[in-house]
């Protein structure tokens, strides 16, 4: 994509800018047979605006996807419990019905999602597959969408695509299918595009494309991101705001800058700490003990406590609350203390 000045860019970061998704309390509860039923997510709240790009982080089980399933109405109706509010622009998308739903998804919002070979159809051409949004949203005819399929290959940075509009998934390398993915969502010009791991099964020199891309888009268009993932040093090149999530809550949210500079949860700061650095070659990493599956009940203690490297006795039996302070937010009882 070629750069260019728009008044979105000068939108991009602005403060007084109204959101243009805004989750609140979202809470995700999936039914099991002979079980206790599973809190997925747990009252999570965030905004994002135009321009603007938020990052949901946290290890695999966290309720990251599942959060972005449940903004693009995509959990199956039968087996779980979706509440809250996920309001855009004035619509609560979580009362719509599966037709209005699907009105809008792939036209305002678009979501990209983690394995392209899984997510695009193995036995239609790309083209058609990026002319078929165009077909069901705009009423493109398909002689005429297939130019434009064409062009946003282009867009997207994949080559000759004139030739490749009619290449099979399986004819594309990893990197390329992610990309013509991207084009599909962006199709239709979404105001928001939720990116659901988009790097993890690429080599890291197409990861830094895919993600180059990515950031380019919201500069050029004022598009909203939503980027889930686990690695964050994807967030540290991409995001504005950060969102650490962790038993289905958010654990603690900033502005990248702080957040990596000085974070305050144990969680987040374990986090960092497996990050392999230029630096430290040589040097073991600092693994964060046990796995997501060793959880207390937030009902009544932190569901991290067993796993952290300075819990405290109210840790295991009270719930923190998150604690919003000067644009920092953050759900625990005994900080990382911050170096002066």
């Amino acid at each position: 994509m070629s750069s260019m000045t728009s008044p979105a860019n000068d939108r991009r970061k602005g403060s007084d800018t109204a959101p243009l998704l805004t989750v609140d309390n979202l809470t995700v509860t999936f039914q099991r047979r002979g079980q206790e039923p599973f809190r997925a997510v747990d009252g999570v709240s965030f905004s994002v605006r135009p321009g603007q790009t938020v990052g949901l982080v946290g290890e695999s089980g966290c309720g990251k996807s599942v959060t972005s399933l449940a903004i693009m109405g995509l959990l199956p109706k039968r087996g779980n419990q979706v509440t809250g509010t996920v309001d855009y622009e004035g619509t609560n998308l979580l009362t719509l019905s599966d037709d209005d739903m699907r009105d809008r998804r792939g036209k305002d919002i678009a979501m990209v999602f983690q394995d392209p070979l899984s997510s695009l159809n193995p036995v239609i051409p790309v083209g058609l597959q990026v002319t078929e949004v165009l077909e069901r949203h705009r009423g493109i005819k398909r002689k005429d969408a297939m130019p434009m399929a064409a062009d946003l290959l282009k867009r997207v940075g994949i080559p000759d695509p004139n030739r490749r509009i009619k290449d099979y998934p399986h004819q594309m390398s990893g990197g390329m299918r992610q990309r013509a993915l991207i084009a599909i969502a962006l199709a239709c010009a979404p105001r928001l595009l939720i990116a659901d791991e988009p790097t993890t099964a690429l080599d890291v020199t197409i990861q830094a494309q895919i993600l180059a891309l990515l950031k380019e888009l919201v500069e050029d268009t004022g598009t909203a991101l939503i980027m889930i993932t686990h690695d964050l040093g994807v967030v540290a090149g991409l995001c504005d705001e950060v969102n650490v999530l962790y038993g289905g809550r958010i654990v603690e949210r900033g502005d990248r800058h702080p957040i990596f500079r000085e974070p305050r949860h144990p969680y987040t700061n374990g986090l960092l700490g497996s990050i392999p650095r230029l630096d430290t070659v040589g040097e073991r990493l600092t693994p964060i003990p046990g796995s997501v599956a060793d959880n207390l009940p937030w009902d009544h203690a932190c569901a991290f406590a067993p796993r952290c490297s300075q819990p405290v006795e109210v840790c295991t039996t009270n719930t923190p609350t998150l604690e919003e302070s000067g644009g920092r937010a953050l759900r625990c009882f005994n900080p990382v203390e911050v170096a002066r």
